[in-house]
């Protein structure tokens, strides 16, 4: 009979949060592969699961083995595999264990559980309904400016890991990018002390920079854009249309091939791009 994978998450920090599934297939493996098999074996020592076999499976040695576990699967082996906190695949190397066995036929049973990004999504009171996930933030300001400067427009909720080393570079970006967004903090999220920090970047930063140390795992939630920022955009979209339009108008384009050019470049409506394209031939003629 062939073995089963099992995708199984854990708790972020609270015992309690922990599923019957998961308790079952922890208890059931023949082999608990691990991101860091000691964090893992405490996880196991905390829920009375004695005895099982763990093995090393983190971003340094899955891509190599990833073939071999999977064997065993086939094999007949039951693997159950944990990440440090929450749902594996998220943000971390199970991911590549599970495109691995998509790619070898071999079945995953993936468990649902708990996840700091909906956790935090939820607990940040965001006023989007959806939302973005993208990941942990980059490392440099330059990437962090245009990962931001892309995803400005999108109408959703911006979630990111972040370490809380480099949470205040973080809130600076946002500050300088999306100033006037309401922003959460959602660090150690179901630990004792869980806290979630609400406010601008502006206030944000301020708040954290006069700490004396930050700790903890952290999910940054940047809402969706607000009314004010649609309206400047608009305001800033119609003003560089103009300006783009007389230039067109100048070098002696119709206005029907301005309007559809300043419409595609600045995403305005064809109407309104139409009387932009009017108004710059007159003004041109002048």
């Amino acid at each position: 009979m062939p073995g089963k994978l099992v995708i199984c998450p854990t708790p972020l920090g609270n015992l309690g949060d922990v599923t019957l599934r998961s308790l079952d297939a922890l208890r059931s493996a023949d082999t608990v592969c691990a991101e860091d098999t000691r964090v893992t074996g405490k996880l196991l020592a905390a829920l009375d699961i004695e005895g099982k076999h763990l093995e090393r499976l983190d971003e340094n040695v899955i891509a190599s083995r990833c073939d071999a576990i999977l064997d065993r699967v086939q094999q007949g082996e039951n693997i159950a595999y944990c990440t440090d906190a929450g749902m594996p695949g998220v943000s971390d190397p199970g991911m590549r264990l599970v495109q691995a066995a998509r790619e070898k036929g071999v079945p995953v049973e993936v468990l649902p559980g708990p996840t700091a990004a909906a956790t935090a999504y939820v607990a940040s009171g965001c006023n989007s309904s959806t939302f973005y996930f993208g990941g942990f933030f980059p490392r440099k300001d330059a990437a962090r400016r245009q990962l931001l400067e892309s995803l400005k427009a999108l109408e959703a909720a911006l979630i990111f890991y972040e370490s809380p080393n480099r949470l205040v570079g973080a809130l600076q970006s946002i500050k300088d990018t999306l100033p006037s967004r309401p922003v959460a903090v959602c660090r150690e999220l179901t630990k004792l002390h869980e806290e979630i920090a609400r406010g601008t970047a502006a206030m944000l930063l301020a708040d954290f920079e006069s700490r004396d140390a930050v700790k903890g795992e952290i999910v940054i939630v940047i809402d969706a854009p607000t009314e004010e920022e649609r309206a400047e955009d608009a305001c800033d979209a119609a003003d560089s249309a103009r300006e783009r339009a007389v230039q067109l108008s100048v070098a002696g384009e119709r206005p029907k091939s301005i309007a559809k050019t300043i419409a595609a470049e600045f995403g305005i409506p064809r109407n309104e791009a139409y009387e932009i394209a009017l108004s710059a031939r007159d003004e041109s003629a002048q």
